[in-house]
């Protein structure tokens, strides 16, 4: 017997082993078992097809051990991983590495995973009853915690005692209970006690749809009936939240369980508590900020008799193991961090999502204020349905947006400030009312850039083609593309001169200059840099949903549907920066952002406002936005990319190719555009440099493949992997790294 399995390491290639005979009627597709590879290592694999056919060619080395009982990943699982290595182009060693907790793919023979244990004190069995008297002897204390601890153990019908409910006994003290362990009439024994929170009680029943809810609720079903894909395009605030929680509702009475994803972690702080007071521990929580050993108890309950019915989490929960999945919803669909940039593979998780609907035969519900234009595109043709709600939830007016010209302000001497007089008015007002205030700001740091003023020298990352982002608190100068850090130069290096100054703002300036501003208030700052640890984004948050924070400012991760209940005007500064960006995505992007981060406005019974900082107010989006006028925005973007042959009108695929010396990578990309084009002929364009084209010491260039969605998939990743293969036999070519960006966004 043989088997073929997958190793955590970047090949597409299965590997073949023989199977001992001990372990024949044990190991089976999904299994878990140590294999040998190359002369000393030893891997962690998955067993991906059994045979009894030899492999011809070559000495096949036998399975070391088999780590489980029972298989760890199911069948719809491997169909999910064959499925993301075809269509993503990736490695299916690299689909591996991706889905399983590292501490279940341990790369030696001693398992990382260790269960989490607690000591307990239970009364020794060994010792008859009647002489534990006499042996306590005349210890009165003893005597005393002695008869507490079995008052409590018989009281309760249990075996044992946790050390920490002995330790807040009365009497108790270390030396007694040790006295009592020493004369063995007491026993301590280590308890699996595990790390999920298993005793989280529903606080409520979901609470009943309004008529416009109600009315979604009733389509959605409707439209589950033809399509298994259904997009919610709801205002923000129109209550998608408690329509998914009927929905979930609904595939609970099927014995269903459901995947609820989300694009940011901190968007799983909020929905915890909500869902938490609905379904208690029913729902488990998976993201990157749990520790490994979580994610690996987590792995293993969704394998047991007891599995989470509900999981909340971002893009890594698609590959848990479900076994009854009958409902998918994804939440703020258009999130571009739904896209896995780095490393491989590059999926796309709203797609994936899908796909992991179709192979467990579910429903997908895709809900959004302001859809992606392909998934919108995709109600267009038939392919999902769609159902509208308009309403906000209790009534909540949309707030009122006003665009404020930054460059005519500035150009008159009227603006002295990050912030524009009417912002700053508008603010004071909000805030003496007892009201919060969001600042959206997209670039964290304090300064964009350091440059000389007398020979403009500007630092750089020396291993990276970009210029270095100023954060004044740390006092480093930090490269956000590899994150490498330097000091901040007291001189100009170039020229010596003194006069160093800051250009650009980010958050942590616009922070200074608001608590310049508004000394009575407490500010906050909500981005990458002051959310690192496990808990600062439930801190952030709940410091602002508690008003201990009065003005919030931050960066994108504040435009990702939290609710906030008592914020009264938002502010989205230096807005033109999300429209300039070099890229066919970047008024989509900047149109979603800008009203996502408006929908944080409003509360009952008050309009909310909103004020946009720009210096070209006279860009079309603008008045899109104004209006919320996602319909009139959707047709010009569909207008203008039909006219450029841009998505989703074309399919997009973007090659990559890396290497540390700059003539061999521009050879190898010539060469290789040349196989392609052998098939493609005008589909492909480049090689050209990347915005960024040298990263982490790297030079990188890029192909753009632009193909007709007609040409079908098998016959795309034929060709493009024939040319991989013909590029890679070349000596010249043979080291230089190349990935693939399917569907890039």
């Amino acid at each position: 017997m043989y088997a073929d399995v997958i190793l955590p390491l970047p090949f597409s290639d299965l590997y073949t082993y023989s199977v001992p005979v001990e372990m024949r009627d044990k190991i089976t597709r999904g299994s878990r078992v140590i294999v040998p590879f190359g002369n000393r290592k030893y891997y962690t694999a998955i067993v991906y097809k059994i045979q009894e056919t030899a492999p011809k060619g070559f000495k096949v080395k036998e399975i070391h051990s088999l780590s489980d009982s029972e298989p760890i990943v199911n069948e719809q699982q491997l169909k999910l991983w064959e499925w993301i290595s075809y269509y993503y182009l990736s490695p299916l060693g690299d689909v591996y590495k991706t889905a399983l907790p590292s501490s279940l793919k341990s790369e030696d023979l001693k398992s990382k995973f260790k269960p989490k244990t607690e000591t307990f004190i239970r009364i020794n069995p060994g010792k008859d009853a009647a002489n534990i008297t006499g042996i306590i002897g005349r210890a009165v204390k003893q005597k005393f915690l002695y008869n507490q601890i079995q008052d409590i153990l018989t009281d309760n019908k249990k075996e044992h005692i946790s050390r920490k409910e002995v330790s807040e006994l009365a009497g108790y003290s270390v030396s007694v209970l040790n006295g009592l362990i020493k004369k063995e009439v007491l026993q301590t024994i280590e308890v699996e006690t595990g790390r999920l929170n298993t005793g989280i009680k529903p606080i409520r029943k979901p609470h009943p749809l309004n008529d416009f809810q109600q009315k979604a609720f009733n389509e959605i079903i409707d439209c589950f009936e033809n399509r298994q894909t259904c997009l919610l395009h709801g205002v923000t605030s129109s209550g998608k939240t408690e329509i998914y929680i009927h929905l979930i509702e609904e595939a609970l009475s099927l014995g269903k369980q459901t995947l609820y994803l989300v694009p940011e972690i901190a968007l799983t702080t909020q929905l915890t508590q909500r869902l938490q007071a609905v379904y208690g521990s029913k729902i488990g929580i998976y993201h990157s900020k749990i520790n490994d050993n979580e994610r690996a108890e987590i792995w293993n309950k969704m394998l047991s008799d007891e599995p989470y019915e509900i999981i909340l989490g971002v893009r890594s929960s698609l590959f848990l193991p479900y076994q009854q999945l009958g409902l998918v919803i994804i939440d703020e669909e258009h999130e571009m961090s739904y896209k896995q940039q780095e490393p491989s593979p590059r999926y796309h998780a709203r797609d994936t999502a899908i796909m992991l609907a179709h192979f467990y035969n579910a429903k997908t519900i895709l809900g959004s204020a302001t859809p992606s234009l392909e998934s919108y595109f995709n109600t267009r043709n038939g392919k999902y349905g769609i159902v509208t709600l308009q309403e906000r939830y209790r009534n909540i007016l949309m707030p009122e947006i006003k665009i404020e010209n930054t460059f005519e302000l500035r150009k008159r001497k009227k603006m002295k400030s990050l912030l524009t007089p009417a912002l700053i008015e508008q603010m004071k007002l909000i805030l003496e009312n007892g009201e919060q205030v969001i600042l959206f700001r997209n670039r964290r740091g304090f300064a964009s850039l350091i440059e000389c003023e007398q020979c403009a020298w500007s630092p750089k990352c020396k291993r990276c083609d970009v210029t270095l982002t100023y954060h004044k608190k740390r006092n480093r100068l930090i490269c956000h593309y590899c994150n490498a850090s330097y000091p901040m130069p007291v001189i100009c290096p170039s020229c010596n001169s003194e006069n160093l100054k800051t250009l650009g703002q980010g958050t942590e300036q616009l922070e200074e200059e608001v608590e310049r501003l508004f000394p009575d208030y407490i500010v906050g700052r909500m981005d990458l840099d002051t959310t690192r640890g496990k808990d600062a984004y439930e801190k952030i948050i709940d410091d602002f949903q508690s008003k201990r924070i009065h003005i919030l400012i931050g960066t994108q991760m504040l435009s990702k549907g939290l609710d906030f209940e008592n914020v009264g005007i938002v502010g989205i500064i230096s807005s033109d920066s999300l429209l300039n960006y070099p890229d066919f995505r970047s008024h989509e992007r900047g149109f979603q952002l800008m009203m996502q981060a408006a929908g944080r406005a409003g509360r009952k019974n008050r309009q909310g406002k909103v004020i946009i900082q720009s210096a070209d107010p006279d860009q079309p989006v603008y008045g899109y936005i104004s209006k919320y006028d996602y319909e009139g925005f959707f047709n010009s973007q569909m207008a203008e990319r039909r006219m450029f042959n841009y998505p989703p009108f074309c399919r997009l695929i973007s090659i990559i190719l890396k290497h540390k010396t700059e003539q061999k990578v521009d050879a190898g990309s010539d060469y290789l555009a040349a196989l392609l084009r052998q098939s493609f002929s005008d589909s492909v364009q480049g090689p050209s440099k990347p915005i960024v084209s040298f990263i982490q010491r790297y030079h990188l260039r890029e192909i753009l493949l632009k193909l007709d969605y007609n040409l079908s998939i098998k016959k795309t990743r034929e060709i493009i992997k024939s040319a991989e293969t013909r590029f890679h036999t070349n000596k010249d070519f043979k080291y230089i790294m190349i990935h693939f960006d399917v569907d890039k966004v």
